[in-house]
């Protein structure tokens, strides 16, 4: 009796092993990096409740930035001041060399809620 119960036992976890194994695995995370053109560069922006996900961000002046935008709480754009660069989640990548150091401001486009005044951060170009 105790060869069926033990045997029993394993293929029940044997089972539960295998059904979890499919089910239950993540996704292999994805190399964003991977789908850029030689000598450009990747460049995030995540916008949160009221906030950016830097308070700055810098970039190299004369190099080519695939610049990706995500929002992770809310619905936010992201517009860079002075450089023509406007990102929300309809269009949240653009490829951008950016030809002229100086600072500028990073702010939300989109009329996001109260705290959306202060919903600021500085882009420095070098």
């Amino acid at each position: 009796m105790h060869k069926w119960l033990l045997s029993t036992l394993i293929t029940v976890a044997c089972a539960m092993g295998v059904y979890l194994m499919a089910t239950g695995l993540p996704e292999k995370p994805k190399d964003e990096a991977a789908g850029l053109k030689e000598g450009q560069k990747l460049l995030k922006i995540v916008a949160t409740s009221f906030n950016f996900d830097q308070e700055e961000y810098h970039v190299k002046a004369g190099t080519n930035y695939k610049i990706k935008f995500s929002n992770k709480l809310g619905n936010h754009g992201a517009e860079i001041v002075g450089l023509n660069v406007n990102l929300t989640k309809d269009a949240p990548e653009m490829e951008v060399t950016f030809d002229k150091p100086g600072n500028y401001e990073v702010h939300c486009s989109i009329m996001c809620g109260q705290g959306h005044a202060g919903m600021k951060s500085k882009f420095i170009v070098e």
